[in-house]
């Protein structure tokens, strides 16, 4: 009789703890759809192109420039023959002096010898919350998956903001033609070309996809080709991730175990695109011996300067002996 009353208290323990750890997970699992800062689309995503060069490791040669002087320099550009680097997240140069400056928080900006100008922060009445390539919860537009980005138009003579593009997904850099007739903005994974001038102005059409990475700044270069720095945004694990929203509320919810599954950044990618969108060349420092995570690629007078969130230091390639 005592062994009958043993057992079935065993029977009772084990439902009560069963129940505890059913409704421990029940909590759980609330918790993270309750909290999750997204809501996130699967995503497919696509195989690089075959035309994708082979790896190689012409980034091994490059140089340092201004080697713990810099921090993280993201973006570099060429004024009056010094190479700069602010802390902003893109700059380009302006014909009438000065330089553009995309900053994360304040908009759209321009510095010149008398100071820092606002040139605009909103569109449609609306914050530009990111105006550039970069912002500290990154990782949160990856996984959500959705096409939140613009492409933003100021008009300087009439001091207003437009929307040229939108339902872009995670975009990114711009950079207009040689003839200005068209710009080419990237966003995941491939760049697309918007037409400025002829026939087919206002008109969107693919100037590259499914590149071997994802497009992070695009310069033009002097022969009217394109410098797209590329980054590693996935990995095999993210790419499971992709397909199953509950992961994705998940690793949005507790942000510490998204470094598990992310893209490794201990690598560097830059491929030089024609005008016609095929792929001239590549660079590669396949394992980051000399330099990783490029994000910016820039020519001049045939030297090529990058620039990495990875790095204290702009990278310099003579482009004559890569």
């Amino acid at each position: 009789m005592a062994g009958n009353n043993a057992f079935g208290n065993l029977n009772i323990c084990m439902r009560t703890s069963s129940t505890v750890i059913l409704a421990c997970i029940l909590a759980s699992a609330l918790q993270i759809f309750l909290f999750s800062p997204i809501s996130p689309d699967l995503l497919q995503l696509p195989q690089p192109s075959s035309a994708a060069l082979l790896t190689n490791k012409k980034l091994q040669e490059v140089a340092k420039i201004g080697e713990g002087l810099l921090d993280k320099p993201e973006d570099v550009l060429m004024e009056r023959a010094y190479c700069i680097q602010p802390q902003e997240m893109g700059v380009t140069p302006t014909r009438t002096g000065g330089i553009i400056v995309c900053d994360i928080e304040k908009g759209l900006l321009k510095v010149g010898e008398d100071g820092v100008s606002v040139l605009t922060s909103h569109v449609n009445g609306s914050k530009i919350n990111v105006a550039s390539t970069e912002f500290v919860n990154w990782y949160l537009d990856v996984l959500e998956a959705k096409p939140h980005g613009q492409l933003l138009k100021y008009d300087p003579l009439l001091n207003e903001t437009s929307i040229l593009l939108d339902n872009l997904a995670f975009a990114n850099g711009v950079a207009l033609s040689q003839d200005e007739d068209f710009l080419v903005v990237c966003e995941t994974w491939k760049c697309l070309k918007y037409w400025l001038e002829g026939e087919r102005k206002g008109r969107t059409e693919t100037f590259i996809d499914n590149l071997p990475g994802g497009p992070d700044n695009i310069n033009l270069a002097p022969d009217g080709s394109f410098w797209i720095a590329l980054i590693k945004v996935t990995s095999d694990g993210f790419e499971f991730v992709h397909t199953s929203k509950a992961l994705k509320h998940l690793l949005a919810t507790f942000p510490k175990l998204f470094q598990l599954v992310k893209g490794s950044h201990k690598k560097a990618s830059v491929v030089k695109v024609a005008a016609d969108g095929k792929i001239i060349d590549k660079f590669d420092d396949p394992n980051g011996k000399v330099i990783s995570f490029v994000t910016s690629a820039l020519e001049f007078e045939d030297y090529l300067y990058l620039g990495s969130l990875n790095t204290n230091f702009i990278g310099i390639l003579p482009l004559k002996a890569a």
